[in-house]
């Protein structure tokens, strides 16, 4: 009787991921649509240099 306590959301978890076996895939390939991209150095270069100076007091107008 040495089993530990595991709690209700981690049951519904391993349960949820045993029934649904293509959960990870899926996760991963939403992962790789939003964040794992090559990025375009060229462009980024462009975004500084086009990036204009903030004033030291930005609600002073002139």
């Amino acid at each position: 009787m040495s089993k530990s306590y595991e709690s209700d959301i981690t049951f519904f978890i391993r349960e949820y991921n045993k029934n649904n076996p293509l959960l990870r895939k899926q996760q991963v390939d939403g992962r790789n649509i939003l964040w794992d991209r090559k990025l375009e150095t060229d462009l980024l270069k462009e975004f500084d240099l086009s990036r204009v100076s903030q004033k030291s007091y930005v609600y002073q107008t002139d």
